[in-house]
């Protein structure tokens, strides 16, 4: 079993006592499992099937089953109403005792609503279950092919993520150089600051002092640890079966959390653009997770 996305189209036909049927079932994305169902009247246990059928194989989506069927030629008896067609001619024989109207022809009196009468051939009890068996299992066909596309849609979503998160460890890595620079960097402008101020009689001491404070309120390391420690847990999760979209979809929420604040610490120029490079990419590697099951 591998990871699965949530679009797909499946479909699946038959036929059985005297009808012929198709089934198709497709999904989009969603949060929960949501599954509707349009078949023919008197079809009713097909949307339990259905229901049972998509429960089985989804846990997210929501999934679409519609079947179509008709009755094949033959496959309903004929039946002639002699009562209907009795009160029909009796009706008429004051106008054609009158001579109001002429005899009326077969083919006439056949046309006339109610004469011939259409026998369901699938009347017994036993043959409509099987019948309806025949139905469901073609629905399972159907949500078999369904599955089958969304783990298609799986594979071409892990290579999508795969990509996106070696270029998060790599900015990871990338803020982590930038980062080891900082204190001197935050020394060296304080310093500078320090002297425009009150000139070359700068207290050294003072100076690093201060500096040294700025610095640890400048340390990213901790957000970077946990970057990392996301990218780890992330490659876990595509690399693990089932549906982990929304394990996912949190761990994104950790992934912009820690760039937000890796930037809001930035003391400098390159450390911020990678930061904002960073988080531009987990935007990317959320709009895919989304379509995660």
């Amino acid at each position: 079993m591998t990871i699965s996305g949530m679009t797909g189209f499946g479909r699946a036909e038959g036929a059985a006592n005297g009808w012929s049927w198709a089934v198709e079932a497709r999904s989009v994305n969603g949060r929960n499992l949501e599954v509707r169902f349009r078949g023919p009247p008197g079809f009713d246990a097909l949307e339990r099937a259905a229901r049972e059928q998509a429960q089985q194989r989804f846990s997210r989506g929501q999934v679409s089953v519609g079947v179509q069927a008709k009755r094949l030629e033959g496959g309903a008896a004929v039946r002639l109403n002699l009562e209907q067609l009795e009160r029909y001619l009796a009706a008429g024989e004051p106008y054609l005792t009158a001579g109001k109207a002429g005899p009326p022809s077969f083919d006439g009196l056949l046309a006339l609503k109610g004469v011939i009468e259409t026998e369901d051939a699938v009347e017994d009890p036993d043959a409509r279950a099987e019948l309806e068996v025949a139905m469901a299992a073609s629905i399972g066909q159907a949500m078999d092919g369904l599955l089958q596309a969304r783990r298609e849609e799986g594979v071409a979503l892990e290579g999508l993520l795969t990509g996106f998160l070696v270029r998060i460890a790599d900015l990871v890595e990338r803020a982590e150089a930038i980062a080891g620079e900082q204190p001197a960097a935050i020394k060296e402008r304080f310093a500078k600051r320090m002297v425009d101020l009150i000139g070359e009689g700068a207290d050294e001491a003072r100076i690093t002092q201060e500096a040294a404070v700025m610095a640890v309120k400048a340390d990213v390391r901790e957000e970077l640890d946990r970057l990392a420690g996301h990218v780890t847990a992330a490659r876990q999760l595509l690399a693990s079966d089932g549906g982990v979209g929304r394990r996912l979809d949190f761990l994104t929420q950790e992934f912009m959390r820690e760039a937000n604040t890796l930037c809001s610490k930035s003391a400098s120029r390159d450390l911020t653009a990678t930061g904002l490079d960073l988080k531009a990419v987990i935007d990317q590697f959320r709009e895919q997770v989304q379509n995660l099951e």
